[in-house]
Parts: C-alpha cells; sequence; structure tokens
C-alpha cells in the first residue's frame, strides 16, 4: 500500500495527465511476474471474478470502446493486442487498477472503471496484470517492456 500512497501523492503532484515517474526499483520488464505460471494463473481467477464481465472473458473488452455513449462513458477497452492497455507503463496500471481512472485523470472526466482498492490486494491486482501481459504477444511484450524502462 505504500506504493499506491506514493502513487497517489505523484498523481496530485504531476496532474494524473499520463506522466509518470518511475522509481529505480523498476526493472526494464516492469511489476508484472508475466512468466511466472503461478502468479497467472492466480491473475487469470481473478480476473475471470472481477474484471471479464466488463472487459471481456477473452480479454476483448466491450463493442465500439472507442466510442463514448450517450452519458459520456467509454466501454471498457480490451486488454489484449488491439485494446490500448500494453500502451502504458505498468506502475500507470496498476494505479487505475486500484485508484480508478477518474480518480487518477481528475479534471472531470468520466469513466466507470472503478478503483478496487479495498476489494483487490496490490498482490492480486498485479497478479490480474501479469495475466493479461502474458496473454500479449512477444512483439507486444517487448514493446510493453520498453515503455517500462523508459519512465
Amino acid at each position: 500500500m505504500k506504493r499506491m500512497a506514493g502513487l497517489a501523492a505523484a498523481a496530485v503532484l504531476i496532474g494524473g495527465a499520463g506522466l509518470w515517474w518511475y522509481s529505480s526499483q523498476v526493472s526494464a520488464a516492469g511489476l508484472f511476474p508475466y512468466t511466472d505460471k503461478t502468479v497467472t494463473r492466480a491473475g487469470q481467477a481473478l480476473y475471470a471474478e472481477n474484471c471479464a464481465s466488463c472487459h471481456g472473458a477473452q480479454l476483448e473488452g466491450e463493442p465500439d470502446w472507442r466510442t463514448r455513449d450517450a452519458d459520456g462513458y467509454l466501454p471498457a477497452p480490451p486488454h489484449d493486442e488491439t485494446g490500448h492497455t500494453w500502451h502504458h507503463p505498468d506502475e500507470q496500471l496498476l494505479a487505475i487498477t486500484m485508484l480508478g481512472t477518474e480518480k487518477l485523470v481528475g479534471n472531470g472526466y468520466k469513466s466507470r472503471m472503478a478503483g478496487y482498492e479495498g476489494q483487490l490486494s496490490e498482490d492480486e491486482a498485479i497478479s490480474i496484470l501479469a495475466y493479461i501481459k502474458s496473454t500479449w504477444p512477444a512483439r507486444v511484450i517487448e514493446q510493453h517492456n520498453q515503455i517500462n524502462a523508459s519512465n
């Protein structure tokens, strides 16, 4: 939870606009142990229980996920290679998962992605994100690792 408190403080200082500070402890591969089968199996089960109802059982997201609905909300994006999840560094993905998009972005941004802090532990969220990353093709994983290394 120390990491989440630091992330929340950083998000406030930075303004949540997508600029993320990374600690020197983050390796080029990032925070998510996507090659650890025990972690990814646990993450897959937690994903099915907590995420699949919106993001799809196969990580496919909701239809027309780039178009806001009548209430101004974007549908849940896919977490497979066709979405934008892999465009974000691990720290940001973890913060979105734990705190929710509206809280991080601020400025009246509308999102139905509520934070899971209090429902999932940080380790559970990391296992879900490791599972998601483990499903990406090698070229996408390589690009995501470069994003992590450059932050």
